[in-house]
């Protein structure tokens, strides 16, 4: 592990020693539901819609059996709900069909699902089939990449660069972790000045990186330094 991703890892460690879910749900099926509504909105706006959502429906059987504008009139406040809403029917009714009324616990067959793409794929994987994982979205992409432990190319190259940097074990906290962080402490529009770092990128510019440090000369160029 590289001595800015250690850094990292345990001054998050520090401040959240046991970091929990924010989505609240009842079982795996309410929690793909929350996931595929947090796309583009604040998990707190999703836990106030969705108790309202989970008492008509907290199963893919009840949930196929509503209309979609039901479904769409309760999750408009988290936005896009037009599309959610026909997501959301159409994978409870494929699971109800095509898996018995279970959430599949693949890659492959999640990812299957209308609405749920790699990221909501693997934090079902993480978070509630224990498979390891290390979901990537907007927010772990930009930190990674300010912090210098991603070259921030793709959401994709971010996720297989953290995979390489921290132990497998670290990741369901650490997902969660840096998701906390950013929110608290390492907003997009912070930490562009010297004044305006939070403690966790203040001390990482304490440290110099890979390219940044000088060569240590080899005893043949001390001897040539010296005049022999």
């Amino acid at each position: 592990m590289s001595q800015r991703a250690k850094i990292v890892m345990d001054e998050l460690d520090r401040l959240y020693p046991n970091p929990k879910i924010p989505l609240k749900s009842k079982n795996a099926f309410t929690f793909l539901v929350a996931v595929v509504l947090s796309a583009q909105c604040k998990d707190s706006r999703v836990n106030e819609v969705t108790p309202a959502l989970f008492k008509l429906a907290s199963t893919p059987e009840k949930m196929a059996a509503l209309d979609v504008e039901k479904i769409r009139s309760i999750i408009r406040p988290c936005g896009l709900s037009e599309a959610k809403s026909k997501n959301i029917r159409a994978l409870s009714k494929i699971i109800v069909e095509k898996y018995g009324g279970k959430v599949p616990n693949t890659f492959e067959d999640l990812e299957s699902l209308p609405g749920v793409g790699h990221k909501t794929a693997s934090v079902l994987m993480l978070q509630a089939f224990g498979v390891p994982a290390f979901p990537v979205d907007t927010h772990i992409h930009r930190l990674a990449a300010r912090w210098g432990l991603a070259k921030g190319k793709s959401v994709e190259d971010t996720e297989r660069s953290l995979k390489k940097i921290f132990p497998q074990d670290k990741w369901y906290n650490l997902h969660l972790q840096i998701i906390y962080y950013g929110r608290e402490y390492c907003k997009a529009h912070t930490c562009k000045t010297e004044e305006t770092m939070c403690p966790l990128c203040r001390l990482l510019a304490r440290k110099p990186t890979a390219k940044s440090r000088p060569r240590q000369k080899t005893c043949r160029q001390n001897r040539r330094s010296a005049g022999e």
